[in-house]
């Protein structure tokens, strides 16, 4: 069978999450462009974002609004096509359900039964991953914060302490006031603002939370923009002084053996060096390491 043959198919009924290019129309895939053709249904974030995308592939599927204010009637009724029908769903740009309305939906299909694929393609947290120079061996997608400066520093203080890559959404209006809480509340972390990716005019700015805060206090930068911000540093080893002081007071309860296992899980020190200086505390002359 030829392609063009198998392109003019019906594709089998289900569910086809489609990520779309987030600037660079060339990013759509091959098969998600196939797919966007061959579908009953697409239901898109904003229809007349999508339409222009629909036009350069040249698909003609009809087009449902599906977005955050969908209701579950909505959801309901694209269930009930699933069946029997090829449905499509994409956000404006990027991969559906990241930051994008969507999971409800793919539960209730999974839930009750019909096929779900996954066309993987663009995805702005990603890219600037990449782009940012940052460590990405762990990292946490976190998406837009808060707009209310409270709850935006509470959300911030909860993050403090994850030992992994933060990639934050944020627009040009918000982007001064969230970076300089960042540097509030996460301290003097390299980060990264990375906007307009894959765009003519894509650009990544590098520097610590302070720096990128003072930066762009006065207005923000056009685009989609995505704030990329560096694990917390390794804390530095407790000292001689921290050590004894932390023992003596562990040791008033303890035993040596036991105030030193306490002592080393609390301040990250190897378990034979806190005994030995454990012993000494107490007086104890016996062998630290026999």
């Amino acid at each position: 069978m030829s392609c063009r043959a198998r392109m003019s198919e019906p594709l089998p009924p289900g569910l086809y999450i489609v990520a779309t290019p987030i600037g660079n129309l060339g990013d759509l895939t091959v098969r998600a462009a196939d797919v966007l053709r061959r579908v009953n249904l697409v239901l898109a974030e904003d229809k007349r974002v999508t339409a222009k995308l629909l036009a350069h592939v040249g698909a003609k599927a009809r087009m449902q609004a599906y977005h955050d204010h969908s209701s579950e009637e909505d959801r309901l009724a694209v269930l009930a096509r699933l069946s029997t029908q090829a449905v499509a769903l994409v956000s404006d740009a990027g991969t559906p359900l990241i930051s994008d309305p969507g999971f409800k939906l793919v539960r209730a299909a999974r839930a009750a039964g019909f096929a779900v694929h996954s066309l993987p393609g663009p995805c702005a947290a990603i890219a600037a991953l990449t782009l940012s120079g940052l460590a990405t061996d762990r990292f946490l997608f976190v998406g837009f914060l808060p707009s209310k400066a409270g709850a935006r520093g509470e959300a911030l203080a909860e993050l403090a302490g994850v030992r992994a890559t933060l990639v934050f959404y944020e627009s040009g209006p918000r982007l001064g006031a969230s970076l300089a809480a960042m540097a509030e509340v996460l301290g003097g972390r390299e980060a990264a603002v990375v906007r307009e990716i894959t765009k003519l005019h894509e650009e990544t700015v590098a520097g610590t939370l302070g720096e990128l805060a003072q930066r762009y206090a006065e207005s923000g930068p056009r685009g989609e923009i995505v704030v990329v911000v560096a694990p917390p540093l390794a804390p530095e080893p407790a000292g001689e002084e921290e050590l004894d002081r932390v023992l003596a007071h562990a040791l008033a309860e303890l035993s040596p053996s036991r105030a030193a296992a306490q002592v080393a899980e609390q301040l990250r020190l190897p378990r034979k060096q806190v005994y030995a200086r454990a012993l000494v505390l107490a007086g104890d002359k016996r062998d630290p390491l026999a």
